[in-house]
């Protein structure tokens, strides 16, 4: 289940509310003892908001999730709401690309339940939790994607109309029914790759993935990099200063990036993304730089 905090972009970024253009199953509230129609009142701080405390999931064994039909992209205009750049968050200032085409970023995935169902998303449209959907810190809202678990090679298309997570390490939030298609459910979380689609060309869908568990039978592995230097004496120092600290075998790879090759400094292989977690909240008491997920 997602642990990270939901977080709506403020009314300040989104104005009036938008009717749905892709309206959801959602679930009938109580409006209380005085019988009031339920409303989602996105004007509440997030801890007053919800009628859940915590993120749960329902009793999902008489589901069958695999006659939910997968979204079929198409080009969509972009919402009013929620597409603002640069926006921030908990002190993270983050730019929304302009096209899902071209994106392609592996790392942690999570996903959101009962908590969040029939609430608005960040572009005012209502989250169905049985629906393929996701939230992203920086794709289009809306927009496609296809998301495959790299421990299993399984993958689905969802439509991604939410923003976040923005718990640390997670590059994408699933809806209960991607969670479950892809097999990261009920752990809570799991490594993927997430790769944009666009609609307009068709015929440039992603390439299928190729470094996946059942396809070439490596699992993959799981980083924390710390820093990335053009500097091969610099990379080496915070390097040394790394071993230091205990945190697990260090390395320094090269890698090019934009014409320009890079030294990257990274804490791995680790064994699970509980203990990426507590490695990188530990560099950032620290004062370290803030630590990134490398997934290779």
């Amino acid at each position: 289940m997602s642990r990270g905090l939901r977080i709506l972009l403020p009314l300040v970024l989104l104005a009036l509310a938008a009717c749905s253009s892709n309206p959801q199953r959602a679930p009938t509230r109580s409006g209380g003892a005085s019988g009031a129609p339920w409303h989602d009142n996105t004007g509440l701080s997030q801890s007053k908001r919800y009628h859940q405390r915590n993120d749960s999931t329902p009793d999902i064994k008489d589901i069958d999730f695999s006659k939910i039909p997968e979204p079929v992209p198409v080009a969509e205009t972009p919402s009013r709401y929620g597409n603002k750049s640069p926006y921030s968050v908990n002190g993270q200032t983050y730019r929304v690309l302009p096209t899902a085409a071209g994106y392609d970023e592996r790392g942690i995935a999570s996903y959101y339940g009962s908590k969040f169902n029939g609430y608005k998303t960040s572009n005012f449209e209502i989250y169905d939790m049985y629906g393929f959907s996701a939230a992203s810190k920086v794709l289009p809202l809306p927009s496609f994607a296809r998301v495959t678990n790299l421990e299993n090679g399984r993958s689905v298309v969802v439509r991604v109309n939410d923003r976040g997570p923005f718990m640390p390490n997670r590059i994408i939030d699933l809806s209960l029914a991607a969670a479950v298609r892809i097999g990261i459910w009920p752990r809570g979380t799991g490594l993927v790759e997430v790769q944009g689609i666009d609609p307009a060309h068709p015929v440039a869908e992603p390439a299928p993935l190729t470094a996946v568990t059942p396809r070439t039978g490596r699992q993959p592995l799981l980083y924390v990099q710390v820093g990335a230097f053009a500097d091969v004496a610099n990379a080496e120092r915070l390097a040394t200063r790394l071993r230091g600290l205990n945190l697990g075998p260090v390395r320094v790879v090269a890698a090019s990036v934009n014409g320009r090759t890079l030294q990257r400094v990274q804490i791995g292989p680790l064994a699970s993304v509980d203990i990426v977690d507590a490695t990188t909240a530990r560099l950032d008491s620290l004062g370290l730089p803030h630590a990134s997920v490398a997934v290779e």
